[in-house]
Formats: C-alpha cells, structure tokens, sequence
C-alpha cells in the first residue's frame, strides 16, 4: 500500500521520495495553488492577492536532495493562508537558493516562532 499521508514527520514516506510524487499528492491534498514569491509578499496567481508573512503560515515542508547534482537539491514548502488559500512554494537550497524566496519564508518561520514563544 502507498504512503500519501503529507503529515507524517517519522520519514516513513512510502512512495513520497521525489518532488513530483510529493507534488501531485499534496495536490490532492487541497494545496493547489502555485504560490510565487515577489517583492510585494507572497503572490496567488489564481486570485491576484498578495499576503504578507504574517497572512501565510507554513503546514509542512519536504526537503529533496539529488542524487548526482547538488543543483537537484529542493524544498516544498506547503502553505495555507489567512483566508484559507493552500498550496505549494519550490525553494532551491545550498547553490539553488532563490533568495526572494527564503527571506520570505524566513519571516514567516520568525512570526510562527513567536507566536509560538507568546503562549
């Protein structure tokens, strides 16, 4: 049997070893949307709004390393917003980092952090 529960943290991932596999599967998911990161916030194609890290919080992240080319090294990032949008966000990391992208996501692993603390 096949392995599509995105929520399990233990690595026990089944068939959820590449980045299409997980992709398609957190597309069942709900997490549709192609979210991309931009100087104005986090942007939703599909409905034209930008959020600020404050309106975005992180569900669940997939690091993939490749096997051969370090420039292969990826992470998925699962994102649901304030008003209820999810979906994904592809980073690169180590040489593929895209800048714009982990500052974002930096804000808002920050604010989750200190939401966290403020309990």
């Amino acid at each position: 049997m096949q392995n599509t529960d995105l929520e399990k943290t233990d690595g026990d991932f089944g068939d959820m070893t590449t980045l299409s596999t997980v992709t398609n599967s957190s597309i069942k998911k709900g997490y549709a949307e192609n979210f991309q990161a931009k100087p104005d916030g986090l942007f939703s194609p599909t409905t034209g709004i930008y959020y600020l890290p404050n309106e975005v919080k992180i569900e669940n992240f997939y690091r993939f390393e490749g096997a051969s080319d370090p420039q292969d090294n990826a992470i998925l990032y699962l994102l649901e917003t304030h008003d209820g949008i999810k979906g994904m966000l592809i980073d690169g990391y180590g040489a593929g980092v895209d800048e714009q992208i982990s500052d974002f996501i930096r804000k808002i692993d920050e604010i989750q952090k200190a939401k966290k603390t403020e309990v």
